[in-house]
């Protein structure tokens, strides 16, 4: 019984968090607010997480669906890269869109906060991507010399603009995904390499 009870206070200090962040952003969201708005008291919130940033990165893990990243291994190295950047968890997409812009002001300010964040979101699709790339080296369809790095700012480069400049693009990411990813093949296939 306890577990549950536990469960259901961890619950309600994400959703009060998620909802404060998108409406008042970062700074304005104290952990007294957070506690106020759950209706969970804050030593109980101290007890699941260390403070605020704890808590943020946990909320960000769950509305980006860190921990339940699909795999993205088709064998078709295009539908893959598009898989990878498109994918996005529908239950919080349009919350998403409203928390990014406090996160990345956020992160601008604290950098541990920045660094943690940036490599938890960005580092599995990189990972992802750099894979992809030398699969799609090896099956002869990039050069093996591609430059990885470049390779991964034009792929994730506007994905990252659309979704932090772009309202409402949360819409249209596997269009844009498509696009992108359309745009990198007949480059790398016009040139061979990067």
């Amino acid at each position: 019984m306890a577990r549950t009870r536990s469960a259901a206070a961890h619950q309600k200090v994400h959703d009060a968090a998620i909802d404060l962040v998108a409406s008042r952003g970062v700074d304005a969201t104290s952990m007294d607010a957070i506690a106020q708005k759950s209706g969970v008291s804050k030593a109980t919130i101290y007890k699941h997480w260390a403070d605020k940033d704890a808590l943020l990165l946990e909320m960000l893990a769950h509305v980006n669906g860190i921990h339940s990243r699909p795999v993205f291994d088709s064998g078709d190295t295009w539908a893959d890269m598009i898989g990878v950047l498109s994918y996005t968890p529908k239950e919080y997409a349009e919350i998403r869109q409203r928390i990014m812009p406090h996160l990345i002001a956020y992160s601008a300010s604290h950098a541990g906060f920045g660094t943690t964040w940036k490599t938890m979101v960005l580092e599995p699709p990189r990972r992802e991507l750099k894979h992809l790339m030398k699969r799609g080296a090896a099956k002869g369809e990039l050069s093996p010399k591609i430059n990885q790095e470049l390779g991964l700012a034009l792929l994730i480069g506007p994905m990252i603009y659309s979704r932090v400049f772009v309202p409402d693009s949360s819409k249209n990411t596997r269009q844009l995904a498509k696009r992108v990813v359309d745009a990198f093949r007949r480059a790398f296939e016009l040139t061979g390499e990067a």
